[in-house]
């Protein structure tokens, strides 16, 4: 092979190699049993010390869209929301929560199955450190999972399909460490929710309002 031919193979490779890298940092990073490691729930310093690195694993990705890439944020779905883009994700929450309340006040008791003591350690926790939880769920998990993820894998395999449901499988197979296999069922179906919002609005901060919502519903209230 020729030089010349050897380099214009490795400029095209070039894009495609720092999705991949991208991708296994995103995606990589945040199914990292970062809680284990450092047993999130042993206490208040111990659970705040595990926000700020998934914080700094956002920080990371975002650095690496804008440093390494050279691409803008709007390439990860940091635009402007339109009334539109918010109508649709304060449905898209409303729906999530409805739907989640059927499969927790019908399905798992007819499944018996129960996670009263996964919620009862979250509950415990002050109120301040579950809204900054809830936050750093809603901004971080629909950046890594979304954002970014859908659109790299959507470039390197040119299927809108195969990056929601590559990325659908990561999420919910992600929260399987602390709440156990049959949370799957909750996961995946919040999940396939918000990933069919950002593959129809490509917009974030839509993403994000939709998933505070449901999470604040289910820790912060009440």
């Amino acid at each position: 092979m020729s030089t010349d031919v050897a380099q214009v193979v490795t400029e095209r490779a070039r894009p495609w190699l720092i999705s991949i890298a991208g991708l296994l940092l995103a995606l990589g990073g945040i199914a990292l049993p970062f809680g284990t490691w450092d047993r999130a729930f042993a206490g208040i310093g111990h659970m705040a010390a595990n926000e700020l690195v998934y914080w700094g694993l956002v920080a990371a990705v975002l650095c690496y869209v804008v440093r390494i890439e050279r691409r803008p944020l709007a390439s990860i779905g940091f635009k402007a929301p339109g009334r539109r883009d918010i109508l649709v994700a304060l449905a898209t929450g409303i729906l999530i929560i409805v739907l989640l309340g059927v499969i927790y006040l019908v399905v798992f008791p007819a499944l018996h199955w129960d996670e009263t003591q996964q919620l009862q350690t979250l509950t415990v926790v002050p109120f301040w450190l579950r809204f900054i939880s809830v936050v750093r769920a809603a901004v971080a998990e629909e950046i890594l999972f979304r954002g970014y993820a859908i659109e790299r894998v959507q470039e390197l395999t040119g299927s809108r399909s195969v990056a929601g449901v590559f990325t659908w499988a990561i999420f919910t197979l992600e929260h399987l460490s602390y709440w156990g296999w049959h949370h799957l069922l909750v996961a995946g179906a919040a999940g396939a929710m918000l990933t069919l919002l950002y593959l129809w609005r490509r917009n974030l901060w839509g993403n994000m309002l939709a998933h505070f919502m449901v999470d604040a519903a289910g820790f912060l209230l009440g």
